[in-house]
């Protein structure tokens, strides 16, 4: 099985900066998607492929709990509840995960940030963007953590004092691990990833996912 590595760097650093550059490059890589089969992108990807008509259908699959639409050969996503344009940066992110997609298997154990390839470097600051606001944010309230994680559309493992885990991509999952504290250490949460990541994004596209993740929980908790 033919493998596309390292694609280029992901073209942003964070969330919501997208500008002409990103959407430039975007463009470009779509170019480039649009010379290989669809098929062949399906079997990689895990999406489901629709023909609409000669050289020209749509991709649908889930997207962090998001039925998504992707049209071929020009490759751009839509909501497939109201048929929104998804914003450029996660536009990007789906691009990404389709010419990175080599179609391998789940390694069937979770790594840390820093266990990707290029991750180590920005481990800390991953870290400290998702992790750790998840611990300041749940603290000793394991049940919010859960209730949070649960109506972010996560499914509990057996790992940790609490675990979810979470589906990003047809074949590209996340886990959410839950430790909790007593009086002398706080609690602390961190988010792996299935050692085969690298087979679907690049380690800057993983810090993103990530970061999405970790605000969709937050954004699933309770109010208390």
């Amino acid at each position: 099985m033919e493998r596309m590595t390292n694609p280029t760097r992901f073209p942003f650093k964070q969330v919501g900066h997208a500008g002409p550059a990103l959407e430039s490059r975007v463009d470009e890589l779509r170019g480039r998607l649009s010379l290989i089969p669809p098929t062949l992108l399906a079997g990689r990807t895990g999406a489901a492929y629709l023909e609409l008509g000669q050289g020209r259908g749509e991709f649908h699959f889930t997207f962090l709990d998001t039925s998504i639409v992707l049209t071929y050969p020009d490759f751009h996503a839509t909501a497939a509840s109201t048929d929104a344009p998804l914003p450029a940066f996660k536009q990007a992110l789906l691009v990404y995960y389709f010419l990175q997609s080599d179609g391998a298997p789940p390694a069937g154990n979770w790594v840390s940030f820093a266990d990707l390839p290029e991750g180590r470097v920005y481990s800390t600051a991953f870290q400290g963007y998702t992790g750790d606001e998840l611990a300041k944010t749940f603290r000793m309230e394991k049940d919010a953590f859960c209730a949070a994680c649960q109506n972010a559309g996560g499914s509990p493992v057996s790992f940790g004092d609490a675990a979810f885990r979470f589906a990003a991509f047809p074949r590209m999952d996340l886990l959410v691990v839950y430790h909790l504290g007593d009086e002398d250490f706080p609690s602390t949460c961190k988010l792996l990833f299935d050692a085969s990541a690298s087979h679907y994004l690049p380690a800057e596209a993983c810090a993103i996912l990530g970061s999405m993740l970790i605000q969709k929980i937050l954004r699933a908790a309770s109010p208390s």
